[in-house]
């Protein structure tokens, strides 16, 4: 950089030198264009082994063949009971048959895709900084920290309603699972108060959806005994008429339909009852089979979740405010927040030792040459050029009651030497000069008069070349 022709030139070229340490033009440009990328949803990414349809809104595990099977079953049972008993039921004997027959039937299908397609109460995982912090914390408790073997955490407990609940430690989800949650094999995902996977429904039951599992099942109950009743009523009213093979023969898809009920009605019923044992007692699946709550573990074991009314039990079941999900499938994944990179032509200062960071604040006067005037003239216990530039540190100043240090932290005879003028008279009288020759005394007055007459004997060239030269020194310190 040449020096501008004018007095204020240098200044200002100083001054760009310092503050535009960036490539772009604006100081308010960002460093960093963003690439504009399609935002995706957060089920495409989903890390459980589930299914989605309908951009996220359908939710399903993995294995959905039973699924298919049950609804099958459902429509091929209820289709030919609506096409080949229900004209005759309807005509014979009342058309409210068909009636509730239809309403029994919605109310099963609506249920059961309600059950299939929602989220059962999926507990989203723990994110790596959230899975770092419980870590460490870990390690704190098992006093661990310095390294070396740790056990694997196992439970914590707390205490509800009087009774010690202890929470698992879910290594694939890396969270402490709430109470009553559990971590689904099949589907690879925690479910909040899990009761079981069922794969008739092709879901996990669980908090979110087991009011509606419970609701499928009863209906599904009613709608089995409800269809295999009255096919064997339109085989005996017939058989009445024209005898029974006759009546068989008439309407073979009732055969179908009677066997088809009577060996599924039996499990059906059966599994109506038991989880309204379930529901009447606030309890899951998963409870019972493992015997959380039973007597055989001792006298003071008893359900803390149970309000010790079987209609508050049941009203708190189905009829309670249903929660939230947790994991926001349907949401877009935020784009990580760029950080900010370092200045490609400057210098950066973080982490730079002490000699680093003076040539640093020198660089902008290795790139030009202004002309110093008194006002600018370090002295001894002045240790700044001027401000607009930055600081040029010159080492720890001399206090006044000691002599000053003849080095290089303190070489600003080494920069502007003081040169004899015969013409001229002495600019340090014996009095005022009582340390070595080249000094200047820490209390001595310089006036503006003596000061320009020292600066009119050095050339810029050689002023230059010192300040090169005490700025190595400087930088080698």
């Amino acid at each position: 950089m040449t020096p501008g022709a004018g007095g204020g030139g240098p200044m200002k070229d100083c001054e760009y030198s310092q503050i535009s340490t960036h490539s772009s033009s604006s100081p308010m440009e960002s460093p960093h264009k963003k690439k504009k990328t399609a935002l995706r949803r957060k089920w495409e990414v989903f890390p459980g082994r589930n299914k989605f349809f309908c951009n996220g809104r359908i939710m399903m595990a993995r294995q959905t063949g039973v699924f298919y099977l049950t609804l099958l079953l459902i429509l091929v049972t209820s289709g030919l009971f609506f096409a080949f008993d229900c004209p005759y039921l309807s005509d014979q004997i009342t058309p409210a048959i068909p009636a509730v027959g239809a309403l029994l039937f919605f109310f099963v299908t609506g249920t059961l895709l309600r059950t299939s397609f929602s989220d059962p109460g999926v507990l989203p995982r723990a994110t790596p900084d959230e899975a770092a912090d419980l870590e460490r914390q870990i390690d704190i408790a098992n006093g661990s920290s310095s390294g070396g073997y740790r056990p694997p955490p196992r439970t914590k407990e707390i205490v509800i309603n009087g009774q010690t609940v202890k929470l698992k430690y879910c290594f694939t989800c890396k969270i402490f699972r709430p109470p009553r949650a559990s971590h689904c094999s099949l589907c690879d995902n925690c479910v909040e108060r899990f009761d079981h996977h069922c794969p008739w429904v092709g879901n996990c039951v669980g908090k979110r959806n087991y009011r509606f599992f419970y609701m499928f099942i009863l209906s599904l109950s009613f709608l089995t005994v409800f269809i295999f009743a009255f096919v064997i009523t339109h085989i005996i009213h017939r058989s009445q008429k024209t005898g029974f093979l006759s009546a068989l023969k008439d309407s073979p898809a009732s055969v179908l339909e009677a066997v088809v009920c009577f060996f599924s009605v039996w499990s059906i019923v059966g599994l109506s009852g038991f989880h309204t044992y379930l529901i009447s007692s606030n309890q899951t699946t998963n409870e019972d089979i493992k015997g959380s709550w039973s007597s055989k573990r001792g006298k003071e074991n008893y359900n803390p979740y149970s309000y010790g009314n079987i209609f508050t039990n049941c009203c708190s079941a189905l009829c309670g405010p249903l929660s939230p999900s947790l994991i926001d499938r349907r949401g877009f994944i935020q784009p990580d927040t760029p950080q900010l990179a370092a200045p490609s032509n400057g210098i950066t200062m973080y982490g730079a030792t002490q000699s680093q960071s003076n040539m640093a604040a020198a660089t902008p006067l290795l790139q030009s040459e202004p002309s110093i005037t008194s006002e600018e003239l370090p002295l001894p216990g002045k240790t700044t050029i001027s401000a607009p530039c930055a600081a040029l540190t010159l080492g720890q100043p001399t206090p006044p009651s000691s002599i000053p240090n003849l080095t290089s932290e303190t070489g600003l005879s080494d920069m502007i030497p003081l040169k004899e003028d015969p013409e001229s008279h002495q600019f340090l009288t014996p009095e005022e000069a009582p340390s070595p020759p080249g000094m200047l005394p820490m209390g001595s007055p310089v006036s503006h008069s003596h000061t320009m007459h020292v600066l009119s004997l050095a050339s810029q060239d050689s002023l230059h070349e010192d300040s090169v030269r005490g700025l190595v020194k400087l930088s080698s310190v």
